[in-house]
């Protein structure tokens, strides 16, 4: 009988976390294909990136704007099938840059940036889809909106005609991430929003198990940053 980790350890990075996924979502009783894996490449060099290319990832993610502008314009030349995610904060005067740039933003998280957002969607035509980022752990040090400044944000959303597709969360470091997934699938069903961006590396099939329709997966796949 093989033992399953000794499997997931002679598989790609990528493969290993595909299974992973698979088999978490198998005991949720979601099917794997329910599960968008980010790839979020931030710091990473294009020759990392390739080899995740080759093995079939299509969805990668970054956190900058000026970062994605330098790596990912030859690569989506070559591969006109790749979607780029920002998953990172926003500055509401890159709002344009990240519409021309990403395929969707996971970051929208106050009123400035919706305006920003907005304009920037009128402007070029494009409608990229959206995550309302939540400050689920109320963090003081962290970017998101409150949890009790969200309908009002949403609403603000609708009028704006803003395609938001879900809600999105990083939770506290070093406790227990659950509770925080739960909460981010209650007020995403609580207000009508399919989508849900939670988990990481550390904490993904937790995230599967609660809901999650997209994780972002960076370390596990790539390593360490330099």
């Amino acid at each position: 009988m093989t033992d399953p980790e000794a499997a997931l350890a002679a598989m790609t990075p990528l493969a290993a976390i595909r299974e992973r996924i698979a088999h978490t979502a198998a005991i949720a009783r979601r099917k794997a294909e329910s599960v968008t894996l980010v790839a979020v490449a931030k710091m990473h060099p294009v020759e990392s990136i390739l080899p995740l290319i080759a093995e079939g990832q299509r969805v990668f993610g970054e956190n900058r704007v000026q970062e994605a502008d330098a790596k990912w314009p030859a690569l989506q030349e070559a591969n006109p099938d790749l979607q780029l995610h920002l998953v990172g904060q926003l500055q509401s005067n890159k709002a344009e840059e990240a519409v021309r740039r990403f395929d969707c933003i996971h970051s929208l998280d106050r009123l400035s940036l919706l305006t920003a957002l907005a304009r920037a969607m009128d402007k070029t035509g494009r409608r990229v889809p959206l995550f309302v980022q939540i400050n689920i752990g109320d963090e003081a040090q962290k970017g998101g909106c409150a949890v009790a400044d969200l309908p009002a944000l949403l609403t603000e959303a609708r009028a704006a005609d803003l395609p938001v597709m879900g809600l999105m969360c990083v939770p506290p470091a070093g406790i227990e991430a659950a509770p925080f997934f739960a909460l981010l699938a209650k007020l995403a069903d609580d207000h009508g929003l399919a989508s849900r961006s939670m988990g990481m590396s550390d904490d993904f099939e937790t995230a599967v198990m609660l809901g999650a329709t997209h994780i972002r997966v960076g370390s596990a796949l790539f390593g360490a940053r330099g």
